[in-house]
């Protein structure tokens, strides 16, 4: 091992221009004032010029021990007892205070970044060794050469030593790097050869090795100052060991065997990779414990390991950096803690070492500088230094200022042209020469046969990978850090061979997927995000290449006139400019913030998404050793053929047993282990990855089927659903044990395919161009299903998927999609825990049951209509009624068990409406004449009454939903006038008095009154007024019918005729009502004037007679407005007809079929009325005539007598003109009614 107290002790920062001081090694730790592991404290240091804060994140030192103070004359020479030897106080070597003597590794910086994964991307600007960072600040005094690797990751920079000698001499022996070599020897150094250290510089580090062991000794001639008995003893290696210790460069990196074949190995005790970590838990967000080293194989043997002393974040001025540091630092002096220095007395202080000692104070935290001069290794004498002084020493005077504008451009220099993430800069600084070039050797290893042999491709790929990890597992996670994710996975990805490494493609792919919301809201994706982040990265290259070559800020240049700066990216054309302030400013904007692409559409979001799937789903497959690309058919299946005859795999016998084989493997998937056709491994990484991968698809599949619903393209809806349960049947096919998370979504997607089959049953006209949709698929599905094929032959749901021409097969479908659906929430325990699913699925299940009994019942209603009338009910018809009535029960009781009331009713109301269809289908053959009310109409009309009385218990009251209770009692209402009609037109007189007909009849129509709702105002109000009307006009006709017939006993014919004038009353009052029944009305009128009429047949009084004639005459005038309504339409229709002429010639025909209908009818009761209007006025004058001739009469009486004459003079010339149109004939009779309406106004005697 090498000298750690050669290392930490890096004392010098002249590195080979001050020969006084060794040559500092490498060295990326930091430290406090008090080495407390993971929490420092903080202090400010330099004066009040320049801010400084450190912090210590991570310390593997053990206390801080106190120096001890060498006697004069110690000769440094001779090696000290403890020298390279092991100690208790001092600990296993390597591991002390006293650092690691190791050349600084060309990956120091990622193994920082590894373990500080929180600080990357977002916090810290900077991660590197020390070293790294005082060799950039001495950048304008140094002649030196540098020589940096440069990496971005988000906001973070990654600084690594990039030694060119170790580069090339590996070069010289492998074959590696050779087009650098080529590139550098072309460009920059013709005669490149490797320079050998001096002497000089051995003989340095092993003076100063013996020194830090002589100081912790304190033995022989050192007097220390502090007790010797708590001095901490540190460890270090000899600086013999240097060169054994030299870090090689590694080969490329390879992806290490425990990932490629099998992540169960693991190396040094580390944790070994769970899959389910890199896929399963993303989502979810585990626990930090459950991270496991991804790649640890790869970081212990390439180097990739935090062996630094102290990681300190340590912040300068506004530069946030994460710095690793060897540097001892001992207790002692006036301050608890100070850094040990030699120095060679003959030779003085330069700056570069005053900022060097300046630089690892500040680092580190420590107040105070100890200096141990030496002449010829025999010690002199010890001076003690504060930090804040050091800046002003003799010989070494420098501004803490221009160090801050140095640091301050450097970064921006790099921040502005570093731009893309994976890409390795190389900041490089010839020896002696006044430029610094920035090239990007990642472009240029392209342009190479073999992009892989830059070894900085894999460290910089996990590094940006675990970040990404990192950020996805914060369980604060904010979705405007989704955009800097996608980047840092999309840009892992990019670097990454597929062949080479494919679980950390597959995982990423997954990642990429989990980034996108598959259930979020449209409106929230163009609010959160911006529209210009939609790019496949949160930059454009484009940008990137047209950066200005200057600014007045600095003096960034690509066209110098070294030949080379053709190939760099930036130059800073002197070291000088870095001092001026603000020479250079960042004018790159690293990532914009919340950069994530905008998905405009739930289609475009859910195929970014199953393009990732796919990419992790070939990364897989790839991974998996195979014979073949496909593999061997299971003999035990069947292979489905298209020629297969559809009858005999639709059809519900068929689907019974589907569903049958279905229940009975989801029954057996928690006791039965069921293996991949692939050969996948169970537990493996691919399997494991695999289950998540095809579970993401199924689950985008899914969005995509819902979101097709919404757009009526029920054919893609289907082929997508499809698509997932294929998914899922894989999945099923794979996983061990099922979680109930994914029963529930496979309870989803059966609910959702049967939503889409009855979709395609309610919507049977568009089933062309649904077939064409579901036949269509994309590439990216034939690949999707390509792999899906690799585990399972994706059949076990082949059934619910199928779009079949057959809308009987497409209702049974749906309802078996929802079945199975309930099933897995009762076989899985789900049912309690979701509710809310439960009840959807019931709902669902109950109307799709509606929906096939309705489909059965409309079939047995059209069988009826085709029967011919002699014959009886046949056996289909009764085998539909009872596969109806099944339906209709079931549904019924899917409802009630989620206590859905509303539904219920409805489905209630549809058995009624059933029992009514059974009614009229068992009619009596036969003419109507012949024909009477059957037992058989009776008893399913009863039935009818009986569900919907039960529908309105169900309901309870009208709040529950007025529509359902409006529309239940008008179908009650209905049953019962239905009922009572045919009863009464078809009277059972064979079987039941005329009485009890007439009892029967009068009942049921007043039941039918009780749920015709007259009174609320809705759009069935003018159908419930016309029922009433015709309700009490039918009523008013049979109790009329009864009086003319002689029924009854005296008191009941008084009671008929007061049920009679009632309820013709009560009709006219609702045909009144309606405005567009003037028929209905006038008919009720003359058969009032009739019943008038038969009374006054019965009637011996002149005075008696007078008096019905008067109000029979009441009852004509009372049709004025009938025949003014009558006149208004006949007008409006001859004036229409005019005007249209020609041109609706087309649409006459059709209007005058029920124009003319009307016409005869309204001629038909106009005879009646000019008949009727006739005989009463004659009588009217008889009984005039005779009362003047006894009584002498009055004037009143002559008035009226003389308008009746007139009147009925009138009326029978009118009668007599045949000549006249309907028009002229209403018209007459207006006038007539008018002329009646005049004579008797003021006059009363009608009523005397």
């Amino acid at each position: 091992m090498g000298d750690p107290w050669g290392a930490g002790a890096e004392l010098s920062g002249a590195q080979g221009i001050d020969p006084v001081a060794p040559e500092p090694g490498s060295a990326a730790s930091m430290t406090g004032e008090r080495e407390e592991p993971k929490q420092g404290s903080i202090l400010f240091l330099g004066g009040n010029e320049i801010k400084s804060c450190a912090v210590v994140k991570y310390s593997s030192a053990p206390p801080q021990a106190a120096f001890a103070r060498l006697q004069e004359k110690t000769d440094l020479k001779l090696p000290p007892a403890n020298w390279l030897r092991e100690s208790a106080k001092l600990g296993p070597a390597g591991a002390t205070i006293l650092g690691n003597s190791k050349k600084s590794k060309p990956f120091s910086s990622f193994g920082m970044a590894y373990e500080f994964i929180d600080s990357i991307g977002n916090d810290v600007d900077v991660v590197s060794d020390s070293e790294n960072i005082k060799k950039l600040l001495k950048i304008p005094y140094s002649k030196s050469h540098v020589s940096m690797a440069v990496h971005r990751i988000g906001r973070t920079l990654l600084l690594d030593d990039l030694d060119i000698q170790e580069l090339f001499m590996r070069s010289s022996q492998t074959g590696d790097w050779t087009w650098l070599k080529e590139f550098y020897q072309r460009l920059i150094d013709q005669k490149w050869q490797r320079k050998k250290k001096s002497k000089e510089h051995w003989y340095q580090k092993a003076i100063l090795s013996k020194f830090l062991y002589y100081s912790i000794n304190g033995d022989g001639a050192a007097q220390p100052v502090p007790n010797p008995e708590e001095q901490h003893q540190e460890e270090t290696d000899g600086d013999e060991a240097d060169e054994a210790g030299r870090v090689s460069w590694p080969a490329p990196f390879e992806m290490p065997s425990s990932l490629s074949e099998d992540a169960s190995t693991s190396n040094q005790g580390s944790v070994p990779l769970e899959p389910s970590y890199v896929v399963g838990h993303v989502a979810s967000a585990p626990k930090e414990q459950n991270l496991a080293t991804l790649f640890n194989d790869g970081e212990s043997s390439q180097g990739l390991k935090n062996d630094f002393v102290r990681n300190i974040l340590w912040t300068f001025e506004d530069i946030h950096m994460l710095v690793g540091s060897n540097m001892p630092i001992f207790g002692g002096g006036r301050y608890p803690a100070v850094s040990l220095r030699l120095r060679d007395n003959n030779k003085p202080i330069n700056v570069l070492t005053g900022i060097d000692y300046w630089l690892d104070n500040l680092i580190c935290n420590v107040p105070e500088l100890v200096m141990c001069f030496h002449v010829n290794g025999i010690v002199q004498k010890y001076e003690m230094i504060k930090t804040e002084d050091i800046p002003n020493l003799e010989n070494s005077n420098f501004s803490t200022k221009v160090i801050k504008d140095i640091a301050q451009n450097i970064l921006s220099f790099l921040k502005s042209n570093c731009t893309k993430e994976g890409h390795t800069y190389w900041l490089f600084k010839a020896s002696g020469s006044d430029i610094v070039k920035l090239y990007d050797l990642t472009t240029l290893c392209e342009e190479t046969e073999d992009k892989y042999q830059n070894p900085f491709t894999m460290p910089v790929a996990i590094l940006l990978y675990k970040v990404a990890c990192n950020m996805m597992l914060k369980k604060n996670q904010n979705r405007k850090h989704y955009g800097t994710i996608r980047t840092l996975l999309l840009n892992c990805v990019k670097l990454l061979d597929k062949g080479r490494h494919p679980q950390i493609i597959a995982s990423a792919n997954y990642m990429l997927s989990e980034l996108f919301q598959l259930d979020e809201p449209k409106k929230d994706e163009a609010g959160e995000f911006p529209l210009n982040g939609n790019s496949d990265e949160s930059y454009s290259e484009e940008e990137e290449e047209e950066m200005p070559d200057s600014d007045e800020n600095g003096s960034y240049s690509t066209s110098s006139d070294p030949p080379d700066d053709n190939k760099a990216v930036a130059v800073i054309k002197s070291v000088g400019e870095l001092s001026v302030p603000e020479k250079y400013k960042s004018t790159h904007q690293i990532r914009p913030s919340c950069a994530f692409p905008v998905c405009h559409d739930t289609e475009e979001r859910c195929r970014l998404v199953l393009s990732y799937a796919l990419e992790g789903l070939k990364s897989v497959d790839r991974s998996i050793k195979k014979e073949s690309d496909l593999p061997a058919a299971d003999p035990s299946t069947p292979i489905p053929l298209k020629y297969e005859d559809e009858s005999k795999s639709v059809g519900p016998e068929c689907l019974e047993k589907q569903m049958a084989l279905f229940l009975d493997k989801m029954g057996l998937f928690r006791e039965v282990k069921r293996s991949s056709q692939s050969g996948m491994i169970p537990g493996s990484w691919q399997h494991k990855m695999k289950l998540q991968l095809i579970l993401k698809s199924s689950k985008a599949y899914y969005v995509l089927s819902d979101a097709a619903v919404s757009l009526q393209k029920y054919g893609r809806a289907l082929r997508y659903i499809k698509l997932a349960l294929q998914c899922h049947d894989t999945y099923c096919c794979l996983s061990t044990n099922m979680l109930s998370e994914v029963l529930l979504f496979l309870c989803q997607c059966l609910t959702l395919c049967g939503d889409i089959q009855l979709m395609l049953a309610q919507n049977a006209n568009n089933r062309a161009a649904y077939l064409e949709e579901y036949n269509y698929q994309t590439k990216e599905d034939q690949e999707i299903l390509h792999s899906l094929h690799r585990e399972s032959s994706c059949q076990v749901f082949y059934w619910a998927t199928d779009l079949s021409t057959d809308l009987e097969c497409q209702l049974s479908i749906s309802c078996k999609c929802y079945e199975a659906a309930n099933e897995i929430l009762l076989l899985s325990n789900l049912k309690e825990h979701n509710a809310e699913q439960y009840t959807q699925v019931m709902k669902r299940t109950g109307n799709v049951r509606n929906e096939i009994g309705v489909f059965y019942m409309n079939q047995a209603a059209a069988l009826q209509s085709e029967r011919v009338e002699s014959k009886s009910v046949s056996s289909a018809e009764q085998q539909l009624w009872k596969k109806s009535f099944s339906c209709f029960e079931k549904g019924i009781q899917n409802f009630e068990s989620i206590d859905d009331a509303t539904n219920a009713a409805l489905l209630l109301c549809n058995m009624g409406r059933l029992m009514r269809i059974c009614a009229h289908a068992h009619c009596a053959s036969g003419g109507d004449f012949k024909r009477e009310f059957s037992p058989e109409e009776a008893l399913y009309y009863n039935k009818a009454i009986d569900y919907y009385l039960k529908a309105l218990r169900s309901l309870g009251k009208r709040e529950v939903h007025s529509a359902v209770w409006d529309s239940v009692n008008w179908e009650l209402s209905t049953t019962y006038f239905t009922m009572a009609t045919l009863l009464q037109d078809y009277a059972p007189l064979s079987r039941k008095a005329q009485e009890q007909i007439e009892k029967e009849v009068s009942e049921a129509m007043m039941k039918s009154l009780k749920y015709c709702d007259v009174d609320t105002v809705s759009a069935r109000q003018p159908l419930c007024q016309y029922r009433a009307a015709t309700i009490h006009h039918r009523l008013a006709s049979m109790y009329h019918s009864c009086l003319r017939n002689q029924v009854g006993d005296e008191h009941q014919r008084k009671q008929h005729r007061v049920l009679v004038d009632l309820h013709y009353g009560k009709a006219v009052k609702f045909f009144q009502l309606l405005k567009d029944a003037p028929c209905e009305l006038l008919r009720v009128q003359l058969e009032r004037v009739a019943f008038a009429e038969f009374q006054m047949a019965s009637q011996n009084s002149s005075g008696g007679k007078l008096k019905t004639l008067c109000g029979a005459l009441d009852v004509m005038t009372q049709s004025h407005s009938v025949f003014h309504l009558m006149r208004k339409e006949l007008v409006g229709e001859h004036e229409q007809g005019f005007e249209d002429g020609k041109s609706s010639a087309e649409k006459v025909p059709t209007e005058n079929s029920s124009v003319s209908l009307n016409k005869e009818e309204i001629s038909k009761l106009l005879s009646i009325f000019e008949s009727r209007l006739s005989f009463l006025l004659l009588q009217s004058i008889k009984l005039l005539t005779s009362t003047k001739k006894k009584s002498g009469g009055n004037i009143e009486e002559e008035d009226i007598l003389k308008t009746n004459k007139y009147v009925y003079s009138l009326l029978l010339r009118s009668v007599a003109n045949k000549n006249l149109t309907l028009l002229e004939r209403t018209e007459v009779i207006l006038n007539l009614l008018e002329q009646l309406i005049q004579g008797s106004e003021g006059k009363n005697l009608g009523f005397q």
